[in-house]
């Protein structure tokens, strides 16, 4: 035991002292031009502008950069109705304001039931009032009750904020 105590203990000092590796002129030279480094004056660092910060755009802004970007002309396919057209949620969200595209393009159609396919219709986003609208709904159907477009509608933001409706 007395033999394996000295063989481990040998062992671990050749180990601390003797295969510690030892630095060579090239790994000093580096330290000595980063001593130099330092010693040297450094030079102010600019000052930095500071950044601009832009305001957050308001929930309607947002709805208006949406309701700017939504289709303003629609091509009629085979099967399309005046009616299905106004329901698209990037038309109108709205089947009861189907008069307001067939006002838009009195030059091109004549029966609001009967429209081709090919026909390039406009669709109006803006140039009408919330009156303009209830008479449209009225004139489509929809109840008394509800001659007020829903929630869900898609329209200006103008006419949205008057009725109360959020963004």
């Amino acid at each position: 035991m007395k033999k394996l105590t000295l063989f481990v203990l040998a062992i671990a000092l050749m180990t601390a002292f003797g295969c510690a590796k030892k630095q060579t002129a090239a790994q000093t030279e580096p330290v000595a031009q980063q001593e130099q480094a330092v010693e040297e004056p450094m030079a102010e660092p600019e000052p930095t502008p500071e950044p601009v910060v832009e305001a957050e755009p308001t929930a309607q802004e947002l709805y208006d950069q949406r309701y700017a970007a939504l289709p303003t002309t629609y091509t009629v396919e085979k099967g399309d109705a005046l009616w299905w057209i106004a329901e698209f949620q990037q038309i109108y969200n709205d089947p009861f304001m189907w008069p307001l595209i067939y006002q838009a393009n009195r030059s091109q159609i004549s029966n609001p039931n009967l429209i081709e396919p090919g026909q390039v219709l406009e669709i109006p986003r803006s140039g009408f009032t919330l009156q303009d609208i209830k008479a449209a709904r009225k004139m489509a159907g929809a109840p008394w009750a509800d001659l007020e477009p829903a929630e869900t509608s898609v329209l200006p933001s103008d006419i949205r904020s008057e009725l109360g409706y959020g963004f």
